[in-house]
This record gives C-alpha cells, sequence and structure tokens, in this order.
C-alpha cells in the first residue's frame, strides 16, 4: 500500500515529493540510477518484469511521473497483462524527437486500450513547474489535472485519487504540510529537512493484530503512511509475491524555484529481507529546459 505527496506548498520550492514505496521484499528491485540506454532518467526500478518499469522517475528535461497500484481483490488480478511501470516510463523515455507535452501523452493513453489491459492504476505525470496530469483506470473521469498553483498538497495512494476516506491519505498530506512549516519555522537546512520528511514518513500507526500475515493486514494498511514487516521474511520456492512485505523504499524529490533538483532515496530492506541502514543514495542535478 504505498503513498506519493506531491506539494506546491513551499516558499523555496517549485515542488515535493515524498513516497513510501510498500512492496513484498523478495521482489527484485534496484537501486535509484541514471538508466544505463538512457542517462537523462533517474529511477529505481523493478526487475521482477523484463520491462524494468519504475514507479517514480525524474528527467534532465524536467519530466516526472509517480505511480500507485490500485488495491485489487488478489495478488494475481494485481499482475495485469502488462507492467504498469511501462507506463511510467513511456512518459519519461518519451516519443520521437518532438518533445510531447503532457496533454498529447494523456489524449493518446485515452486514445489507445492500453488502459483495458493494465491492472488498477493511479499516474501523476507531467513536467516540473507545469500542471500535472493524474491518470487512472479505475475511476470516471480518468483524469484530473493538479499542482496548477502554488500552496497545494496532494496525496495518492492504492485507492481512487479522490477517495478520501484512507486515514493514510490525510496522514501523508498533513504529515507534509507540518514538515515544510516547520522546516521554515526553523531555517533548517535542505539536508535537515530531508532528514525530517524521512522520519515523517517512518511513523508506523499500524494496529497490530494476533495473525501475522498479509491477508489479515489488508484492511490495516491504509490506516499507516509506514508499513513495518509483515509475513516472514523467509524467502519461498513460489515467486515474490509472497513472504515479507514492508515499506521497502522512500524516495524524497525537492525542485528548487531555479530548477535545481534533489533527489534522495532510502532503502529499507534488501531482496533477502535484510535491514540495510545507511543505504541511502543521493543526486543533484538541474532541469535543462
Amino acid at each position: 500500500m504505498c503513498i506519493a505527496v506531491l506539494s506546491t506548498a513551499h516558499p523555496d520550492y517549485r515542488l515535493i515529493i515524498v513516497n513510501n514505496r510498500d512492496e513484498f521484499l523478495h521482489r527484485p528491485t534496484s537501486r535509484a540510477d541514471w538508466w544505463p540506454n538512457n542517462p537523462s532518467i533517474l529511477s529505481a526500478r523493478d526487475l521482477a518484469r523484463s520491462i524494468h518499469g519504475t514507479w517514480l522517475g525524474i528527467t534532465k528535461q524536467g519530466r516526472l511521473a509517480v505511480l500507485t497500484n490500485i488495491h485489487e481483490p488478489n495478488c494475481e488480478q494485481a499482475v495485469g497483462i502488462c507492467s504498469r511501470g511501462e507506463i511510467v516510463n513511456s512518459w519519461l523515455e518519451g516519443s520521437g524527437e518532438k518533445q510531447q507535452t503532457t496533454a498529447e501523452f494523456v489524449d493518446a493513453m485515452m486514445a489507445s486500450n492500453v488502459m483495458d489491459h493494465i491492472a488498477g492504476f493511479n499516474l501523476i505525470c507531467g513536467y516540473v513547474g507545469e500542471p500535472l496530469a493524474v491518470i487512472s483506470n479505475r475511476a470516471n473521469p480518468r483524469v484530473h489535472w493538479i499542482q496548477n498553483q502554488p500552496g497545494q498538497t496532494v496525496a495518492m495512494s492504492n485507492t481512487g485519487f479522490e477517495d478520501r476516506s484512507w486515514p493514510k491519505v490525510i496522514m501523508g498530506e498533513k504529515f507534509v504540510d507540518e514538515a515544510i512549516t516547520e522546516q521554515v519555522k526553523l531555517g533548517e537546512t535542505e539536508d535537515e529537512f530531508i532528514v525530517r520528511l524521512f522520519e515523517t514518513f517512518a511513523t508506523d500507526t499500524l494496529p497490530r493484530l494476533s495473525e501475522d500475515s498479509l491477508e489479515a493486514y489488508l484492511d490495516e494498511f491504509p490506516k499507516s503512511v509506514f508499513i513495518p514487516t509483515i509475513g516472514s521474511s523467509k524467502a519461498t520456492q513460489t515467486g515474490y509475491l509472497e513472504g515479507a512485505y514492508a515499506t521497502q523504499k522512500q524516495t524524497v524529490v525537492l525542485v528548487g524555484l531555479d530548477g535545481r533538483v534533489r533527489y534522495v532515496e532510502r532503502t529499507l530492506y534488501d531482496e533477502d529481507a535484510n535491514t540495510v541502514p545507511g543505504a541511502d543514495r543521493s543526486f543533484e542535478f538541474t532541469v535543462e529546459r
């Protein structure tokens, strides 16, 4: 049950993104880096499917995308025919020599049949400093537009984008707004602000149950922005969609008013479900657009 919060409420940053990726810990996943075949794209990647899609990425030209899955009744239904990460890849990679606008990408998505062959998802995409599109194949209408003015903070999780019934959505927005207020009031450095965001999004409010299984906890996951390890950390022989589940990665992206991007990823567990303290990766660049 992932969460992504985007905000334009900070006076010194054009955009702030905070993301917790909740996943089966044995799922093969790379750490954030510039793509070898396209070094203008920065992201971690899902290595479980051949497309090597991503759920969060940004480019040197200012394209960005964040994706969350829509909760499906079971894991098999959540896989789908095509990879949801492929949609993120297609936006980050662009199409042809002409720089595609966000609206053109949205129109192409709506005109294709890809939406009907992928499991449920929410996708926020666009360019830094421009309105962002929210696309979902489990909503009506399928497209919304956000971040078209300063002072907005919106959260997206594994339910419909406009669904305000999940406590973690409300908490996520509140946490970011409070972190911004405190950082401005205290005059914290950028590094201190990033630490504050990571620590805030490690807040565990998950109710504890007597049964330690993923199925037992599914209805509880919407109550916490951070998911502690649930289930056995022992690897199984039946694939990565079993075993321990938790918040596996956290990412903070800050985009300054001058287009400077700070991208920091914190990996909490490796593919053997072992904790990896101090596994932060930090990148900095300026948008060329």
